[in-house]
């Protein structure tokens, strides 16, 4: 059983920029693909961005290449989202997630999720 704990959430000005971890322990982390989705109120959680198992491959949600980064340190057993330019609508409860799947695009290929951390983008 992996458990994950999302940090770094919070407020933010539109234009702001705000680095999300999330710790992993329980289980090899090498051994995941690692991911963070997003859920705004009211809408379904989509995927945000994923990273290969030694962080040669990274993949992002269209709307969002340039201005996020993934990326992993599986000695601290640790994967970041670092958020720059942030808008309006980038105001949601991040989670991390942890999967087998090559790209991890998708909520049914995630094994465990994290509880989510709140961000508020305004304006």
């Amino acid at each position: 059983q992996v458990q994950l704990v999302e940090s770094g959430g919070g407020l933010v000005q539109v234009g702001g920029s705000l680095r999300l971890s999330c710790a992993a322990s329980g289980g090899t982390f090498s051994n995941y693909v690692m991911g963070w989705f997003r859920q705004a109120p009211g809408k379904e959680r989509e995927f945000v961005a994923s990273i290969s198992r030694r962080g040669g491959s990274t993949y992002y949600a269209d709307s969002l290449k340039g201005r996020f980064t993934i990326s992993r340190d599986n000695a601290k057993t640790t994967v970041y989202l670092q958020m720059n330019s942030l808008k309006p609508e980038g105001t949601a409860v991040y989670y991390c997630a942890a999967g087998g799947a090559l790209k991890l695009l998708v909520t049914t290929e995630v094994y465990y999720w994290g509880q989510g951390t709140q961000v508020t983008v305004s304006s």
